[in-house]
């Protein structure tokens, strides 16, 4: 089930992408995810652990908020480009992710990393290293919010 699971987000993935309906493409597609299946097929058996895709309702929860975050940071970090250079004040700290599940953690990191203006530039014992374009993006992360959006999602620590 867990293939097929894959097959078809990755067909839909594929054409949604490509935007082509003809039979040489979509042989180069099919190849393609063939491909795919079979690497993650031995992947599962090499790790011993089933892995779930993520289509339950906590992706469905945690995508619109994450786009929300893209969309009003790069407005954000567009008008501080745009503006005043001095309103640039590059910094750059470690963030306490600890209370983040550690099953979340690399989640919590590219979130971080996918909003613009900032880069988890490390992850590394319940700590991601983050620099930011402005230090006052570093202190909105140190208040949590992202990291209590993404406990309160994805789980608490175990």
């Amino acid at each position: 089930m867990h293939i097929i699971k894959w097959a078809v987000v990755l067909s839909i993935f594929w054409l949604l992408l490509s935007g082509f309906i003809e039979p040489l493409l979509l042989s180069f597609g099919a190849l393609s995810v063939v491909v795919v299946l079979f690497i993650l097929k031995r992947m599962d058996e090499v790790e011993n652990e089933s892995r779930q895709i993520g289509t339950s309702l906590r992706l469905i929860r945690y995508m619109p908020w994450l786009i929300g975050q893209i969309f009003s940071s790069g407005i954000h970090v567009t008008k501080l480009i745009w503006g005043s250079p001095d309103k640039v004040s590059p910094a750059i700290a470690k963030i306490n992710a600890k209370d983040v599940p550690i099953s979340s953690r690399v989640l919590y990191a590219n979130s971080i990393t996918l909003t613009p203006g900032t880069l988890s530039v490390d992850l590394e014992e319940g700590e991601v290293t983050v620099h930011a374009l402005q230090k006052s993006s570093l202190e909105e992360l140190e208040e949590g919010y992202m990291e209590q959006k993404i406990t309160g999602i994805w789980g608490q620590n175990k």
